[in-house]
C-alpha cells in the first residue's frame, strides 16, 4: 500500500483554509493543523511530517520565527513559507535553502499540489520520466547499434550511450542494469568497426576522422591564427562521462563554445596517444625522426619526459613562431604554484598543462584497497572524480582562467574501461605489463579474442624487434598470463584499464571555452 505522505498546514485563518484540507486528503496526504507557531513546534517535536506549509504573518510566534525552531529539530524536512509579499528576506531564505520554496497569498490548490510533488515526489517522477524515456529509446538506440555506422556515428552513439547512463544512474532506474548490457553490446560491435577500418585510417588519412596526432593541426593551430590565447589543459585518462559532469560546475564561469569527441589512437596509452598529441605524429614517425626523443617499452625511464620538446618539434615543423609554456601537475601544490604564475602567463599565445590525477585515480583504484571501495562501480568512480575537481585548487585554477581572456581547451589523451573478462595469453618475459595491449616478439593468444596487428607499421607504430606485433583486448577483456593465473584474474578484474578497444578508451573529449568575465 502506498505510503501516505503527512503534511502539517501551520495558519491562524485555517477556518478558511479547509477547501484545501479537503483537496489534499482526497489526493492522497494525510494533513494536520496548527494556528499558531507554538503549537506547531510542539506537534514537529512529538511527531514526523514529510512537509510543514507555513503562513509567514501570524500573531505571536511569527512563521520566520518558527522556521528557525522546526529547522533546528529537523533540519531536513522542507517546509514552505506562504506570505502575502515577496520581501526580499524570504527571496533570500528560499535561495539559502532555508525552506524549500515560497508561495505568494492568494494560493490555488494546484500550486499546493505542484509544491509537493516538487519536493516530495521529484525522484519518483523523475524515475518515472527517464524509465519512460529510455523505454522510447531503448529500441532506436539498439537498431543504430546494429547498424554499419561511420566514425562520426559511433561518437554520436556514444554520446548518447553516456547521457543515459549519466541520467538513469541519477534517477535510480532500475533499468540501468539493462542500459549496461546495452553498452556492453556497442562496445563489442564497436571493436569489430575498429578492426575493419583502423587500418584504413592511416591508408587514407584525408578522410578519417580526427586522432591524437591531428589535435594541434586541426584544433588548435586555427584558434592561434585567430589571436587567441589559448591554455590547453589534457587531463590524463579522462572520460567523455567524467568531463559532462564537470561541466556542469564550470557552467557558471565558462561559455562552452564546442564541445566533440576524437579518437584516441592504439595503444591507448599514455606514451603513446599524448606523445601523438604534442608531437603532432605517429609514434613510429617519432621514433624516426627524433629517435632521442622516443623511449621504447622496454626501457625503465619515464614514457612522457619529453613533452615540452615534442611540442617544440610540432611547432617547428609548421613554421609557428609562437612562445609557449609547458607545465605537468601532479599534486595541488603545483597547481596553485601554476594559479600564481598566471598573470605572467598572459602574454603567451599558447600555455599547455597536463594533469595526471585522473591516472593516479585509476592506478589507486586497482592497487588500494580503500579507493576500490570508494570507487566500486562507474558512477562513483565518475563521483570521486568530480569531489576531486571541485575540492582540489584544479577548480580554482579553473575560476582563475576564466577571468584572465583565456581560450580555455580541455581534452584528453585516452580514457579507461572496466574490465571484467580475462583472457588468456603466453608471452616472454621481455612483454609489457599494460592488461589491455600487448606488443611482443613472442606471444601466443587466441586471434578472436583481440585485434591483432602484425605489420605494426601500418598503423604508425614502432616495432621493438623485427618481428614484433601488437595485440589489443576489446570490450571488457584484460589479459592474463597462465603463471599463478587464478591470482592475477580475481586481482585485476572489476578494475580500470586503459591501452586497448573499448569506446570509453577511445573516444574522448574535446572541449573549447572561453571565460563569462574574462
Amino acid at each position: 500500500m502506498k505510503k501516505r505522505e503527512r503534511i502539517l498546514w501551520v495558519d491562524d485563518e485555517i477556518d478558511l483554509l479547509r477547501p484545501y484540507l479537503i483537496f489534499l486528503s482526497e489526493k492522497g496526504y494525510d494533513v494536520a493543523t496548527a494556528t499558531n507557531g507554538i503549537d506547531a513546534i510542539e506537534m514537529c517535536s512529538r511527531q514526523a511530517f514529510d512537509m510543514v506549509f507555513l503562513d509567514e504573518n501570524m500573531p505571536g510566534l511569527s512563521g520566520l520565527e518558527v522556521l528557525a525552531v522546526i529547522k533546528q529539530q529537523t533540519p531536513n524536512m522542507p517546509v514552505v513559507i506562504i506570505t502575502k509579499s515577496e520581501e526580499e528576506n524570504i527571496m533570500d531564505l528560499a535561495i539559502g535553502n532555508k525552506i524549500a520554496d515560497y508561495l505568494i497569498k492568494p494560493v490555488n490548490p494546484n500550486q499546493i499540489l505542484m509544491t509537493l510533488k516538487k519536493h516530495l515526489h521529484k525522484r519518483e517522477i523523475l524515475t518515472e520520466q527517464t524509465t519512460s524515456g529510455y523505454r522510447t529509446e531503448f529500441g532506436q538506440i539498439d537498431m543504430q547499434i546494429s547498424e554499419s555506422l561511420s566514425a562520426e556515428q559511433w561518437l554520436e552513439l556514444y554520446r548518447r550511450l553516456v547521457y543515459w547512463d549519466i541520467t538513469l544512474d541519477e534517477a535510480e532506474s532500475e533499468l540501468h542494469d539493462l542500459l549496461e548490457q546495452q553498452k556492453a553490446e556497442a562496445n563489442g560491435v564497436f571493436a569489430k568497426f575498429i578492426k575493419n577500418n583502423y587500418h584504413t585510417w592511416f591508408e587514407q588519412p584525408d578522410s578519417r576522422p580526427i586522432i591524437s596526432p591531428d589535435l594541434f593541426k586541426k584544433r588548435i593551430f586555427p584558434l592561434l591564427d585567430n589571436g587567441d590565447k589559448v591554455f590547453l589543459v589534457v587531463l590524463d585518462n579522462f572520460r567523455y562521462d567524467q568531463w559532462k559532469l564537470i561541466q556542469e560546475l564550470l557552467g557558471d564561469f565558462f561559455t562552452f563554445e564546442s564541445e566533440e569527441l576524437y579518437y584516441a589512437i592504439l595503444p591507448t596509452a599514455t606514451q603513446y596517444a599524448r606523445n601523438a598529441i604534442f608531437s603532432g605524429l605517429m609514434p613510429l614517425q617519432i621514433k624516426e625522426k627524433y629517435p632521442n626523443l622516443w623511449v621504447e617499452e622496454e626501457e625503465e625511464t619515464g614514457k612522457n619526459l619529453h613533452e615540452e620538446a615534442l611540442i617544440a618539434t610540432q611547432l617547428e615543423r609548421f613554421r609557428r613562431k609562437e612562445t609557449f609554456f609547458y607545465t605537468k601537475i601532479n599534486h595541488s601544490q603545483a597547481c596553485e604554484k601554476l594559479i600564481e604564475q598566471l598573470p605572467a602567463l598572459e602574454h603567451n599565445p599558447l600555455n599547455v598543462c597536463v594533469m595526471n590525477f585522473i591516472d593516479i585515480l585509476s592506478h589507486a583504484r586497482t592497487d588500494s584497497k580503500m579507493i576500490r571501495e570508494l570507487a566500486s562501480t562507474e558512477k562513483a568512480y565518475r563521483a570521486l572524480a568530480v569531489s576531486w575537481f571541485k575540492n582540489t585548487s584544479v577548480f580554482m585554477l579553473f575560476k582563475e582562467l576564466a577571468g584572465r581572456g583565456f581560450k580555455v581547451v580541455v581534452t584528453t589523451d585516452h580514457g579507461t574501461t572496466f574490465v571484467t573478462k580475462p583472457i588468456k595469453v603466453v608471452a616472454d618475459k621481455s612483454t609489457n605489463v599494460n592488461l589491455r595491449y600487448k606488443v611482443s616478439k613472442a606471444i601466443t593468444y587466441n586471434r578472436k579474442d583481440v585485434y591483432e596487428v602484425l605489420q605494426p607499421a601500418q598503423v604508425g607504430l614502432p616495432s621493438p624487434n623485427i618481428s614484433s606485433a601488437y595485440i589489443f583486448a576489446t570490450k571488457s577483456d584484460f589479459f592474463v598470463y597462465p603463471n599463478n593465473y587464478n591470482y592475477h584474474a580475481n586481482y585485476y578484474k572489476n578494475t580500470f584499464q586503459h591501452g586497448g578497444i573499448s569506446m570509453e578508451e577511445m573516444m574522448t573529449p574535446l572541449v573549447v571555452m572561453s571565460g563569462k568575465n574574462g
